[in-house]
């Protein structure tokens, strides 16, 4: 027979460094989990990715037992790393702060796919650039749909 879940926890946490500090610590502790058995677990799942914020969803079931499920790393945070920007523009409209190329875009894109609500490449393209855009970050070159 399967669990009942009870409710999920969403957190974005550096891969390789969960530690029961804030923010991790009160929102595990407000649902009854371990909090050190998830940070170990977390961290040895995400050994390869040290230090890239990753978002995580954790479903929490009634018998205070978890799983989780780690996601790739946020569309701005891969637009900042490709840029080596610490931050976005503080103007997106007025002041441009950077320009990536669609090829870029495109890696993105794929790399993102999975977490995407986009059935096509294309699709999830748009979107990267759109948040690209927001950032101050501006995509050169011909779109290449």
């Amino acid at each position: 027979m399967a669990k009942e879940i009870t409710g999920f926890v969403k957190l974005q946490v550096k891969g390789g460094q969960a530690n029961p500090a804030p923010p991790i610590g009160p929102a595990l502790g407000s649902k009854g989990l371990n909090i050190m058995d998830f940070c170990k677990q977390f961290n040895a799942r995400t050994q390869d990715r040290m230090g890239k914020v990753l978002p995580v969803v954790i479903s929490v079931y009634s018998d205070k037992s978890f799983d989780f499920i780690i996601k790739t790393p946020p569309v701005a945070t891969q637009l900042l790393e490709a840029t080596k920007l610490q931050k976005g523009s503080a103007e997106p409209n007025r002041r441009k702060v950077s320009s990536v190329s669609w090829d870029v875009v495109k890696t993105i894109a794929q790399d993102k796919m999975p977490d995407l609500n986009c059935f096509t490449v294309e699709s999830a393209m748009k979107l990267v650039a759109g948040t690209a855009r927001s950032m101050g970050i501006t995509v050169t070159g011909d779109a290449p749909f």
